[in-house]
């Protein structure tokens, strides 16, 4: 049994464990970048749907599913995430197969501003002065980083706004997130097997026609999907908001330095201000955080 002394740290380890993961996760991707991403995106499904209803089995929460079935309106919001969820998914793989992971780790950057602006637009939540000075920033950043490349970071900002969305909705729906992301998947399946089927009939399937490495790195997207979420969801239960916040640029400065580091993608100077915006941004709001936290 954990101890309230115990509740904290072990929490941290899961959020570690999650962000960490997350960060990391585009190793992964590049690893079947000789799979079409629409491909990965169908198997990303299938196996997640496997793996989530394995565990909700063996957790004895298949009743969870029911009760969401039951539930109309929860229904139709889920299906509104679905779509949030395979939009943000298959932009993630595209950009990691298309040397685009830069831009991607900026989407995931300006995430957290996101969800404060759509929290101020849809929720009535009120922008305290260090969050608009904030979203200002961030703004700043994207707005520069237009200018000099003459073209809007598409991929960074549909990254940010889906998952954004995504977020937002899945407030309104009272539904744990294992269940969530179960129901979530069962609505793609039919639509990534018929892809599948579809590509196979076209002699274009990867999957089984390939090498066995490819079929095994295929199938753990099961996993490499349902983990992180459970072990996130286990981190948000037993940490405050505020360190959840603070963990989660974790992933995306992970993302960065692969980028970077391990990828050679380039980093100019443009870059450098744009991101210099933002992370000053992400300053400002984590700092504001923090002190809010520590008022309640």
């Amino acid at each position: 049994m954990t101890t309230p002394t115990h509740r904290p740290r072990t929490g941290v380890a899961y959020g570690l464990a999650a962000y960490l993961f997350w960060g990391f996760v585009p190793i992964y991707f590049k690893s079947v970048a000789h799979v079409a991403p629409t491909e990965v995106l169908a198997h990303r499904i299938i196996w997640s749907l496997i793996v989530m209803l394995l565990i909700l089995t063996w957790r004895r929460r298949g009743q969870d599913l029911g009760l969401v079935f039951g539930d109309r309106r929860s229904l139709i919001l889920l299906a509104g995430s679905t779509t949030l969820v395979a939009i943000n998914w298959y932009t993630f793989i595209w950009a990691v197969e298309h040397e685009q992971l830069l831009q991607a780790s900026l989407g995931y950057f300006i995430n957290p501003l996101v969800n404060v602006l759509l929290g101020f637009l849809f929720l009535g939540e009120r922008l305290r002065q260090a969050q608009q000075v904030s979203v200002l920033l961030a703004t700043t950043g994207v707005l520069f980083l237009t200018l000099q490349l003459g073209e809007l970071p598409a991929i960074a900002l549909v990254l940010a706004f889906s998952f954004g969305t995504y977020g937002l909705i899945r407030k309104k729906i009272p539904v744990e997130a294992g269940a969530g992301l179960t129901i979530e998947t069962m609505l793609l399946a039919p639509l990534a097997l018929v892809y599948l089927v579809w590509l196979d009939t076209g002699d274009r399937l990867i999957f089984t026609h390939q090498s066995r490495t490819t079929d095994l790195l295929l199938l753990a997207s099961g996993p490499v999907t349902a983990l992180p979420l459970l072990w996130f969801a286990k981190a948000a239960r037993r940490l405050r908001y505020a360190t959840v916040g603070f963990l989660q640029y974790l992933a995306p400065t992970m993302q960065f330095l692969l980028a970077v580091v391990i990828y050679g993608e380039v980093f100019s100077h443009s870059h450098l201000i744009a991101f210099g915006c933002i992370w000053t941004a992400l300053l400002v709001y984590s700092l504001d955080s923090w002190r809010g936290a520590g008022r309640t």
